[in-house]
């Protein structure tokens, strides 16, 4: 038997026990019209994102939907095919539509297949029409969705074939019918999705371009910012205005101008999940369309007389924010004025509209940091800022809404949210936060600020952070007089002086093969070293974050080209371990499982191509690829930048065949030092091949090439063991080798002070007679062997004092550097 029922099942987000708004359910025959409203209305349900549940009952509330129950990812409600309808042409925040049919036995897949073939279905569709089911859940004996779908489709078709002679089509993608099976324990749930496409996909989206820049938010996320800041309200007042950091491509603007025109969101769509159902009442939605069109009219025609002063303002620093927005409000259908800048701009304007209206007026402030990537800390930091700066808009009576990813932005304020909801943006845990105006204009106002010797204002989290920027200041001042007399454009510029604020900030300046533009061709390269465990994280991240705030501004970068990575000190030394998976490209923006990445461009004609997120700089007089977002480390060490200038000088006094090797050569920097000194030949080694494709363009880069330039992907211990028994030597060589592997294309593993010996030695047989090598790690620790050593006639000589640089010089054990030569032996090898 087949049953319409109220919602009722415990448990079940589709059938939930009666409560104070449900009525006690009701029988229908088997064969009945389940459309029939014996219980005083229908059943139905509609679906939202986990977390908006309340915010949809709310707005089904406001459209006179009576009987409202919120549920786990939906809300159920009461009444007559006119709610459902209106559902699905006015809200913003819904996913689907669906009426509930019937519900049926899941008890095993014949059960499931008898009861929904007990389902009049020749009174739902045609047998000409096409049908697809969407099934959610399972249980012990339906462990499958797809198998359920398959089983239900089963019994629809079979019962239209016994009962109308013919079995309807599937049709996966456009149905005329699409059905929707919802398994619980035992039961299923089986109704109509009226919607057919998701009700977020409002029509205005499919006018951007595939190539856009920038990921948008999703258009019921949007609207569910607006709805938990009360948008709403400020629609009912003649003078709504919106302000928005981190507006991205404008669906906050257009959810906006849609609510304050009274322009009902699904106006745009031309094909809805009822149309091929035979209960459709095309009279009714004929009435209602013809409502909302007309206070669409009426809304826009508010506007442009003026009755309605509308204030859109956006603030967003990505490339083409603008006009994405314009173009999506144009797609839309909406004539409204969206003005974007600076948030200092959009505050300069707010206080012009507050005295010309007498106090009178109270901004919604909404900020979406919901598209930032955990490992893009130096943009989070630039972010938050933003929003205290959009804090300080609020009056009395403002709100501030932020969707974020953590709490930070709670400290951040210095405030606590009056009300939180947590969501998914696509597989990442995030809140919605609503900020009431006492706390933003309480603890919020009081945050410490900063000024800079240049003037500027920087709002900070830990007070002590003052030091830090004094510090950096004039480090920063000084290491600039010291860069421009010694030509030098990449360098470090503070080394942990200062205990609490234990990082790294290395400054690269763009070659002069490719000159800034707009600004840009600065970069900041952070480590941070991760804080003992005796420190509060909290503080720390505070800490750090007040580093990206103070940072770019002392040495003019912009807060997009502030990259950062964190340094653990681990077993034989220290590892990088990148907050994200190393290989992404850190600035690449995410949203709903959607990523955009810059293409690859073409630098020169005749010279290689440079990848997505690379940059060219300068070095003693060459070229060099670098990236700051695809890998853990850059692509060039600047400690070793007088390493590599010995190097060249070495190359240049070396004679004979003046063959060079690079050992462990990473991005080929020393080759090309060494090919700049004279070397005829140079063969690169490394087991990585991307390192070593990137090797060979900066060798190309710098008009080294050709077949006396070689490059050799191989493990370097067992290929120097090989390069022993053939006649290979070389004259000058160059090993600047890790501190720890194991990779698992190695023969074993690799640990420096426990291996040194074995590979020097190996060196020292690949050389010619006159012949020396270069050995560098970064072991602070490190031992060489020399008894052993000599034991084999090897002889080092301890140059590490002459190769450290002077930005480098609070560190004498940044690295280690050797000059290998052979001499008489004590034991033979």
């Amino acid at each position: 038997m087949v049953r319409t029922y109220i919602p009722r099942a415990k448990g079940d987000p589709m059938n939930a026990e009666p409560g104070p708004t449900t009525q006690t359910a009701t029988e229908v025959p088997d064969e009945g019209d389940v459309r029939r409203e014996t219980t005083g209305g229908l059943e139905f349900f509609a679906s939202c994102p986990s977390g908006f549940e309340r915010l949809l009952a709310d707005e089904l509330s406001g459209l006179q939907i009576q009987q409202l129950r919120p549920l786990r990812g939906q809300v159920g409600f009461v009444g007559g095919l006119e709610d459902a309808y209106r559902a699905c042409l006015w809200s913003r925040i819904a996913s689907r539509v669906v009426l509930v049919l019937a519900r049926a036995s899941a008890r095993d897949a014949d059960a499931l297949y008898q009861g929904i073939s007990e389902i009049p279905w020749e009174e739902q569709l045609l047998p000409s029409s096409t049908v697809a089911v969407d099934a959610h859940g399972t249980n012990s004996q339906l462990r499958n969705t797809q198998f359920v779908a398959v089983r239900a489709k089963d019994a629809i078709v079979d019962r239209m074939l016994a009962r109308a002679g013919a079995r309807p089509d599937v049709d996966t993608s456009h149905p005329d019918l699409r059905v929707v099976v919802r398994v619980s324990r035992e039961r299923a749930t089986v109704g109509i999705d009226l919607s057919g496409e998701a009700l977020f996909r409002r029509g205005y989206e499919a006018a951007r371009s595939p190539r856009a820049s920038i990921a948008p938010l999703r258009p019921d996320y949007a609207a569910a910012l607006l709805a938990a800041g009360g948008w709403f309200r400020s629609c009912r007042r003649d003078d709504p205005t919106l302000a928005v950091a981190h507006s991205g491509a404008g669906t906050l603007v257009v959810e906006a101008a849609a609510q304050a025109l009274d322009r009902a969101p699904g106006l745009l769509r031309r094909r809805w999940g009822f149309q091929g159902w035979l209960g459709h009442d095309e009279e009714t939605w004929q009435r209602l369309l013809a409502e909302a069109q007309e206070r669409a009219e009426l809304g826009q025609e508010r506007v442009s007389s003026g009755r309605t002063q509308l204030v859109l303002l956006a603030s967003e620093s990505r490339r083409g924010a603008l006009d994405s927005a314009r173009q999506a409000l144009r797609a839309a259908g909406m004539d409204v004025e969206l003005r974007m800048g600076s948030l200092s701009w959009l505050q300069e304007l707010l206080e012009g509209h507050r005295s010309e209206r007498k106090g009178g007026f109270s901004p919604l402030l909404v900020a979406d940091l919901s598209w930032l990537a955990e490992d893009e800390v130096a943009v989070q930091a630039s972010s938050l800022a933003d929003v205290v700066s959009l804090s300080a808009l609020a009056d009395d009576r403002s709100r501030l809404v932020v969707l974020a990813k953590d709490a930070t932005v709670d400290a951040v304020l210095g405030a606590s949210p009056a009300s939180t909801s947590e969501v998914y943006v696509g597989q990442d845990r995030a809140s919605v936060r609503v900020f009431a105006a006492e706390a933003l204009g309480g603890a919020a106002r009081e945050r410490p600020q900063l000024t800079l010797p240049d003037g500027q204002r920087v709002p900070v989290l830990v007070p002590a952070s003052d030091q830090f920027a004094a510090r950096l200041a004039k480090v920063a001042r000084l290491r600039r007089k010291w860069a421009r007399r010694e030509d030098v454009s990449c360098y470090r510029v503070y080394d942990a002086d200062l205990p609490d604020y234990a990082v790294t900030i290395d400054l690269f300046q763009g070659s002069e093969l490719m000159p800034a533009r707009k600004g840009r061709g600065r970069w900041l390269q952070v480590f941070e070293y991760a804080p003992p465990k005796s420190v509060d994280p909290a503080l720390a991240r505070m800490r750090l974050l007040d580093v990206l705030a103070i940072a770019p501004r002392v040495l003019d970068v912009r807060h997009e080209d502030c990259f950062v990575r964190v340094r653990t000190r681990a077993r034989g030394g220290s590892q990088y371990a990148d907050e994200a998976s190393a290989g992404q490209d850190a600035r690449r923006e995410r949203v709903y499982g959607r990523e955009r990445d810059a293409h690859a461009r073409q630098d020169h004609p005749r010279r290689p191509t440079l990848p997505k997120g690379a940059h060219l700089v300068d070095e003693g007089g060459l070229t060099f690829e670098v990236s700051f977002s695809t890998r853990l480390d850059c692509g060039l060490f600047l400690d070793n930048r007088e390493t590599r200038a010995m190097v060249r000088e070495m190359a240049k006094k070396t004679e004979g065949s003046k063959r060079f090797l690079n050992l462990f050569a990473y991005t080929g920097s020393a080759t090309c030092y060494a090919a700049d000194g004279g070397a005829k030949h140079t063969t690169t080694v490394d087991m990585s091949r991307p390192s070593l494709d990137w090797a060979r363009r900066n060798m190309e880069r710098n008009g080294f090439d050709g077949p006396e330039h070689e490059f050799v992907q191989a493990d370097v211990i067992g290929w120097v063991s090989e390069q022993r028994r053939t006649a290979n030597r070389w004259d000058l060589v160059f090993c600047d080798v890790p501190t720890f592997s194991n990779s698992n294309r190695m023969r074993g593993s690799w640990d420096v002070q426990r291996d040194h010996a074995e590979l020097l030695i190996g060196l020292s047989r690949i050389l010619t007679r006159n012949g020396r090598a270069v050995f560098c790690c970064n072991l602070r620790d490190f031992r060489p062997d020399v008894e052993k050593l000599r034991r084999y006639g090897v002889e080092l000589e301890d140059v590490t004092a002459q190769t450290i640089p002077e930005d480098f010089s609070r560190n004498q054990k940044v690295h280690h550097c050797y000059v290998l030569r052979r001499v008489a032996t004590e034991s033979r090898a």
